[in-house]
């Protein structure tokens, strides 16, 4: 395993006053922090499975991908802000300064907040819960470290658990 190191997140949560549902991960991977963008790594699952259960493509560059959460109203952000890591590691995180979700929660009429994976809802419910006082609900992590599940299989579980139908569709951008 690779040494620890401090790291800081070094982009800004993705929302705005349309936001529905703020999705929390833990902290971008070593790609995702060369990448400059949440969920940067090839291979994992995130966007695919977002475009599955919003039925639309796969974003691919920053810009579409920004857009595509803003159009789907869904809000996204990390549960730590900064910490010592092992690579991508989410069991090697010690030393966590947590982000402050309070402003997306006053600047959006957040109805639901979702953890992509159980490393990102105990963090939640260690650091952030108590600030907020809203409940998490788990999601399968959609990381290639969790080859226990199949795309189908994670597809399936989001789109029950994330429950985007009650979100009325977003206007189409110009």
């Amino acid at each position: 395993m690779p040494e620890r190191t401090h790291q800081v997140h070094l982009y800004e949560p993705v929302y705005d006053a349309r936001s529905r549902v703020l999705i929390l991960g833990t902290f971008p991977s070593v790609k995702s922090r060369e990448n400059g963008f949440y969920y940067g790594h090839p291979r994992n699952r995130f966007w695919q499975v977002l475009a599955a259960v919003t039925g639309r493509p796969v974003p691919h560059s920053i810009g579409e991908k920004k857009a595509f959460l803003l159009d789907s109203r869904i809000a996204l952000w990390d549960v730590i802000a900064s910490c010592d890591i092992a690579g991508s590691s989410d069991a090697s995180i010690t030393n966590v300064v947590p982000t402050d979700i309070s402003r997306i929660l006053k600047e959006s009429p957040i109805e639901r907040i979702y953890a992509n994976g159980t490393a990102a809802g105990r963090l939640y419910e260690t650091w952030q819960k108590k600030q907020c006082g809203r409940e998490i609900i788990l999601l399968p992590s959609t990381s290639p470290a969790n080859a226990s599940w199949s795309f189908e299989r994670l597809a399936a579980r989001w789109s029950e658990l994330l429950s985007l139908d009650s979100i009325p569709p977003a206007c189409t951008r110009a």
